[in-house]
């Protein structure tokens, strides 16, 4: 160093706290001026096996003489990727129970549905490995990310359609397990999805999430998503992850099989069937075809103005009951009260109650807590939008009375015919397969005549006549699916047009129009008990064929004790 260099002062970094003590005598040159307090005291000799050895060891290294062979370093692994012993073939269970993993029959000749349905229902200890996933190139499989992805945009297709949460979960949980992700755990709430994968007990779990901002009723397109999962869940079907995405593809950029002019024509024959069903006549179909109409185009008319849903069911909901007004005021001898519950029928929101009921019963209850909520914000929208017009109505002196009786079954052919074209017409309205159609038009007539049998020949009650009707339906739907490989809704939704309060609906309206609130509010009740009925007993039904059919699993009851709910405690 330099004269000035020497002459500079020491920073405060370069004064050390182990500086020596007084009467210590410094290191010799060339020696660090810092010691530590682990160094060796002077004069201690260590004997060394030999200076190539470290002079640190740790109680984890290898004894003297212990040769172990050091094969070439593995790089470093990825969440996004499976481990390098991983088979997705030959894939072992996380943890083995104490009594034994169960033997979970997973022969292909069972829905996918119920298999997905009952592991999903298991503990995640105790589900098998996975059945034989799709075929690959390479032995590694897809990315974890997009077979997650996959799954989500899957998802999200069934749950804007309108399937129930335990639905969609199964067919998200199929997905994963057909491309060898066996770890995974599928979760569905009401706008959000999510999967997460655990590739293996010492990585990082992989999740992915989606959320789903609008809904759509287009069954065909569910069909579809159905009939591509089941290919995926069939061992004998390989499809690529390539040819999964763009069959996916291809199901989205779909057309709806019926173009406008047929929907609204659909929502004018609903209508019209409905009025029949309660009594009505040639002019008061024609009447109840035309208000439906209208109301359907001014709804289109405030959905292309970006207006809520909310005011596009106030705004279809007040053609019907303006139309049935104008006939009472001009005196015209026909039953202006079929009319309003005519239209009141075409606009009730059956599917997303049942869907709603049917997450509730089977423990997903935010989302049916949501589903629920939805169902209240439109039935609200409907009262609005009737109340509004009858209240105009009552003032400009419109004698309608609140105790007329609608639908006495003196009529049977009739009313069995128009419960037929309801649910026709329900069925075009759900955008259904042509296929499907036949089948839900029949669901629909044994559902009237079963109601018809025990309430007006058999003089039981309307909501126990309606739960038996709804339970046949579900049972009926589920079976016409079950062995399809595909969704009940499409055999369920439509046939359970004939049962839904439309007629209770409407007095309870109309006596709240003329300052009668008690008995309103007592057939608001009754209306919201029918709509109760009919939803679980679409679901019993449909839990029915499940229990008395071909289930996974053994037989006894291990096949299905996953699906024990909490007991209180």
């Amino acid at each position: 160093m330099t004269d000035a260099e020497d002459r500079k002062p020491r920073s405060d970094e370069a004064r050390s706290g182990y500086r020596q003590p007084g009467g210590v005598a410094a290191p010799a040159d060339g020696e660090s001026s810092t010691t530590s307090e682990f160094a060796l005291p002077q004069g201690l000799a260590v004997p060394r096996s030999g200076a190539s050895e470290s002079e640190t060891t740790s109680e984890f290294a290898l004894p003297e003489g212990l040769d172990v062979s050091h094969p070439g370093a593995e790089p470093e692994g990825s969440a996004f990727s499976t481990p390098a012993a991983y088979s997705p073939q030959h894939a072992p269970s996380a943890v083995t129970p104490p009594a034994g993993t169960p033997a979970v029959n997973l022969a292909k000749d069972v829905p996918w549905q119920d298999r997905m349905r009952t592991m999903l229902r298991m503990p995640v200890t105790e589900r098998p490995a996975p059945e034989t996933p799709q075929r690959h190139d390479d032995d590694t499989g897809p990315a974890v990310p997009r077979v997650l992805d996959l799954t989500l945009r899957i998802g999200e297709l069934l749950l804007a359609g309108g399937e129930g949460a335990e639905d969609v979960e199964a067919a998200m949980f199929a997905v994963c397990r057909s491309y060898g992700l066996d770890r995974c755990e599928p979760t569905v709430t009401f706008t959000l999805l999510s999967v997460s994968h655990q590739p293996s007990l010492v990585e990082d779990p992989v999740t992915a999430s989606r959320t789903v901002r609008r809904r759509g009723t287009d069954y065909t397109r569910l069909a579809a998503v159905f009939r591509l999962v089941d290919d995926l869940s069939d061992p004998d079907t390989h499809i690529s992850l390539e040819e999964a995405y763009r069959r996916l593809a291809e199901i989205r950029r779909n057309r709806h099989p019926y173009p406008t002019w047929v929907l609204t024509s659909a929502s004018g024959l609903l209508a019209g069937a409905a009025s029949l069903l309660v009594g009505g006549d040639a002019i008061v179909f024609v009447a109840a075809l035309l208000g439906a109409m209208l109301g359907d185009r001014l709804a289109w008319l405030c959905a292309g103005r970006g207006l809520p849903e909310f005011y596009q069911f106030a705004v279809a909901a007040m053609p019907p009951a303006a139309i049935g007004i104008a006939l009472t005021l001009t005196h015209v001898e026909v039953k202006a009260s079929a009319v309003i519950t005519g239209g009141l029928f075409a606009l009730l929101p059956g599917r997303a109650l049942v869907a709603g009921v049917q997450d509730g019963l089977t423990g997903f209850y935010i989302t049916a807590s949501a589903r629920l909520l939805e169902v209240l914000y439109f039935f609200v929208s409907i009262v609005a939008g009737v109340l509004l017009v009858l209240y105009f109505g009552v003032q400009l002196g419109a004698k309608l009375n609140p105790d007329a009786a609608l639908g006495t079954g003196d009529q049977p052919v009739v009313q069995i015919i128009a419960s037929m074209l309801l649910s026709l017409a329900f069925a075009v309205l759900l955008q259904q397969e042509r296929s499907t159609v036949l089948a839900v038009t029949l669901n629909g007539g044994v559902a009237w005549c079963v109601y018809g049998a025990m309430h007006y020949a058999g003089d039981i009650s309307p909501v126990a006549s309606t739960a038996a009707a709804a339970g046949l339906v579900g049972l009926f739907g589920q079976l016409m699916s079950r062995y399809r490989f595909a969704s009940a809704l499409p055999y369920t939704t439509a046939a359970i047009g004939p049962l839904l309060p439309g007629s209770a609906t409407y007095f309870g309206l109309l006596a709240i129009a003329q300052s009668e609130v008690d008995r309103g509010l007592v057939s608001l009740t009754k209306a919201v008990a029918l709509a109760m009925a009919i939803a679980i007993g679409v679901n019993l039904g449909s839990e029915i064929s499940r229990l008395f059919l071909k289930v996974p699993g053994s037989a006894s009851a291990e096949g299905r004790r996953a699906a024990k709910r909490t007991r209180g405690f």
